[in-house]
């Protein structure tokens, strides 16, 4: 009898073990009885009844994510790659659902995303994708969402993880943006020139300004020098021809000195005579009354020109 006691407690212990399983924590089993569904076990251990219940299969309750590439054209007619990312997971109270509706969910959900892409980006040009990813994706999850629920599976979030253009294409945006950007740096650099040009020939202007107000303040300093002399002289006895002849003179043989202390000047003498002061200064003088006089006729002959106008418009 012992001989066939032993393997009967075997078989006995090996069919009491294979009656209890455990289940994970985020983990749902399923349990068929005699080939038809019977019960769903969540984590933990529990206990089957052999040969009659087996374990159908697990469904995972975690959020899984699925990587999608898809291609694509554009409405400016530019074909470009996308990586869109959904992520999802099974609902717990859909197991049934998620385990015997659906044969290979992964593709189910990749036919989805296929199909929305290349319904929405489309209608977009290339720009526009980068700008508006969110929307593709958001369009994806709302179509996902709405189809996937039946099936027992919730879509947490899709998101476009990666726009590809064509390598060529690319290289063209490069080209753009740094052409863009050179012009930004050229406006900035006229403006800048601009700047400069103003500032210097405000400068300029100020300095000829204060020149010429030191010229002027020099040359009323010298009439007054002038002026003063005359007066010495004058209370001296000499009248004022001769004490302006005398300052012509003197100013002269100063000139001469200015010009013998710098060795790289040239000096050019002119002839000279005893009376060389008062000629010089009744040229001078003859000059100024020719000049006035010249003036005044002109200033004449604007005004009849004037009138004549006047009388031609009347």
């Amino acid at each position: 009898m012992l001989p066939f006691i032993i393997p009967i407690a075997f078989i006995a212990i090996v069919i009491l073990l294979s009656s209890f399983f455990i289940v994970k924590q985020q983990t749902a089993t399923i349990l068929e009885r005699w080939g038809r569904f019977h019960s769903i076990k969540n984590s933990g251990l529990h206990l089957k009844i052999p040969v009659a219940d087996r374990i159908a299969g697990k469904i995972n309750l975690k959020i899984n994510q699925l990587d999608v590439n898809v291609e694509t054209k554009t409405f400016d007619d530019v074909f470009v790659r996308m990586k869109v990312s959904v992520q999802f997971l099974v609902l717990r109270e859909k197991v049934y659902e998620a385990f015997y509706k659906l044969e290979n969910p992964h593709d189910q959900i990749t036919s989805y995303v296929f199909d929305v892409v290349r319904a929405e980006v489309p209608k977009m040009k290339l720009d526009d994708v980068f700008v508006k990813k969110d929307d593709i994706a958001n369009a994806v999850r709302s179509e996902l969402q709405e189809a996937m629920n039946n099936y027992g599976y919730d879509i947490v979030r899709a998101l476009v993880t990666d726009i590809d253009p064509d390598h060529q294409v690319k290289e063209a945006m490069n080209r753009i943006n740094a052409a863009e950007r050179e012009k930004i740096a050229a406006e900035y650099e006229g403006e800048a020139e601009r700047i400069r040009i103003v500032a210097k020939a405000k400068a300029e202007a100020e300095s000829k300004r204060l020149q010429g107000q030191g010229i002027a303040d020099q040359r009323r300093e010298i009439a007054r020098g002038l002026e003063e002399s005359v007066e010495v002289l004058n209370n001296v006895g000499i009248n004022s021809q001769e004490a302006s002849a005398l300052i012509v003179v003197t100013q002269h043989y100063d000139t001469l000195q200015s010009l013998g202390e710098n060795t790289n000047s040239n000096l050019i003498l002119l002839p000279n005579t005893p009376n060389a002061g008062a000629d010089m200064l009744s040229e001078m003088t003859t000059s100024f009354v020719a000049s006035s006089q010249i003036g005044e006729a002109m200033k004449l002959k604007n005004k009849e020109l004037e009138a004549e106008k006047k009388r031609l418009k009347s």
